[in-house]
């Protein structure tokens, strides 16, 4: 695997010449990016506004009643741009929203998705209520930064920043996406590509229901390119267009002791410690440095293509900042670049728990040891074959696997007794870099923003993109908005003001721009 990145990071000439070059805006983008700008310019305070009423109702996927009135009120705000628009129920589960606008003589279609549900909240630890949407002059904790009500009228700074559930994760994008139609319509501009909406209600809780949804409206959500508009801009704070997404499997484990607490002055050295058995089971599956070192993991991983090592090659480098910013020394893999180690496998260690620490330490031996993981998955990993070689590895090393709490006779067969749960989990996606639909899009954010885009194969965290590509069989793009430093899925969430009004101008230059 290591042999296999080191030729990824040649970039190559060939795809780099496939690229376009910065230069002046067409006609129709530079138009939609400037009426975009004079419509958010005169419009700020309702944008916010209109942004704030949606924040400020509760949307936890589990909250039924909640999400009910979030997809109600996203069918209004649709339909108020003349959108055809209505709630596709999901069997009792959080539904979503779709709209369409068709676009007279268009021959292609765009699908934009964002999600309305959020993370739930620990309220204790927001510095104001999560569902009351608190506009700051500022980041919360700096000098001089103070709260201050939503104007009625005037213009806003963009550093200025709203702070609630979903204020960037993810609604904000969807009223990014309708302030550009707003100003597109306003001067007269058409839409460049027919254009609907899906707005999912149980992203943050997995998707679970996904898949059977889009296949029951496969033929409404038919198009020529999705359009997934969550994620953060890059931490330079430039554009960036990410093409792929990790995926994910979660794992539960537990590692068995004796049946009670020993004292470890008779009993230790003697009776077998959980606690030491479940870190010695964690680390033989990674290294110091993160390699996986279980058989044949690398196996199923795509290899890079020549266009996705040209936009590697581009991606600005952050490393060092980011570093000093987290208090780092050092990184994995000798401080190997960020963008690599994300087209990699990776194995997270959640959690571990055993026994106490501190005031509540005891000279015992416990009787079970807990770990919580996450898998990271790259093209062409599956949950299933991650499963397998993971169980293949443990069984390898003496483990015996149960699925339930082992009984007494299990106990007595076994001297290494691991319990596994696993997650549904799902594979990552990759949309080819040099396809025409990608490109075109390239192509319009370099001219919208006057410099070039940064081109992202593979996005760090996951999503359940897979289920859209299984299903539809088009080409999925993620096209972020909001700002890195968002404090996404954690308290005191926020979105950066001028992150909004840039949202505002991509999307407009996308949907008035757009051919392939």
């Amino acid at each position: 695997m290591a042999a296999w990145f080191a030729a990824a990071l040649i970039p190559s000439a060939d795809a780099a010449a496939q690229r376009p070059a910065p230069g002046a805006a067409s006609g129709s983008v530079q138009a939609a990016v400037a009426a975009a700008r004079r419509h958010r310019e005169g419009s700020e305070t309702a944008i916010v506004r209109e942004l704030a009423g949606l924040l400020a109702i509760p949307n936890v996927a589990a909250d039924s009643v909640n999400i009910r009135r979030n997809a109600e009120h996203l069918v209004a705000m649709l339909r108020r741009r003349g959108a055809e628009a209505r709630i596709l129920d999901n069997d009792g589960h959080p539904p979503a929203v779709f709209g369409e606008l068709r676009a007279p003589g268009a021959t292609r279609t765009i699908v934009m998705y964002a999600h309305y549900d959020g993370q739930p909240v620990d309220s204790s630890q927001w510095a104001s209520p999560p569902w009351t949407p608190t506009l700051r002059t500022g980041v919360l904790g700096l000098p001089g930064v103070r709260e201050m009500p939503i104007p009625e009228r005037g213009r806003l700074d963009g550093e200025w920043r709203i702070y609630a559930r979903s204020a960037s994760d993810d609604k904000s994008p969807i009223v990014a996406m309708l302030a550009a139609i707003d100003g597109l319509r306003a001067a007269g501009i058409p839409l460049g590509v027919n254009v609907k909406f899906f707005l999912e209600g149980e992203e943050e809780a997995g998707s679970p229901n996904l898949q059977a949804m889009l296949e029951r409206h496969r033929a409404l959500l038919g198009a020529d390119l999705w359009l997934f508009c969550d994620g953060p801009v890059h931490q330079t704070r430039r554009p960036q267009v990410v093409f792929g997404v990790r995926g994910s499997l979660g794992l539960e484990m537990a590692v068995y002791g004796p049946t009670r607490g020993l004292h470890s002055g008779h009993y230790g050295n003697w009776a077998p410690n959980p606690a030491a058995l479940l870190a010695q089971l964690v680390a033989s599956m990674r290294d110091d440095d993160g390699r996986i070192t279980i058989a044949n993991y690398g196996d199923d991983v795509r290899p890079i293509t020549a266009a996705e090592r040209a936009a590697l090659a581009t991606v600005p480098d952050v490393d060092a900042q980011l570093r000093r910013d987290f208090g780092l020394a050092r990184t994995e893999a000798e401080n190997a670049p960020l963008g690599e180690r994300i087209m990699l496998p990776a194995i997270n260690v959640r959690g571990l728990e055993a026994g106490h620490v501190g005031a509540l330490a005891a000279n015992a031996i416990p009787t079970i040891a807990r770990a919580s993981i996450d898998f990271r998955l790259v093209p062409d990993q599956t949950p299933a074959r991650v499963r397998s070689l993971v169980e293949a590895h443990l069984r390898g090393r003496g483990w015996h696997i149960v699925r339930d709490e082992p009984d007494s006779a299990t106990r007595l067969a076994h001297p290494r007794i691991v319990r596994l749960r696993w997650g549904l989990g799902y594979p990552a996606t990759r949309t080819a870099i040099d396809l025409p639909a990608s490109q075109a899009l390239l192509r319009v954010v370099e001219e919208a923003t006057g410099e070039r885009t940064i081109a992202v194969p593979t996005l760090g965290g996951s999503l359940p993109m897979h289920a859209f590509g299984e299903v539809l069989g088009v080409p999925l793009i993620v096209l972020p908005m909001v700002n890195h430093d968002n404090n996404q899925h954690a308290a005191n969430e926020n979105l950066r003001l001028r992150n909004l009004w840039q949202g505002i101008e991509l999307y407009a230059a996308v949907l008035a721009g757009m051919q392939w």
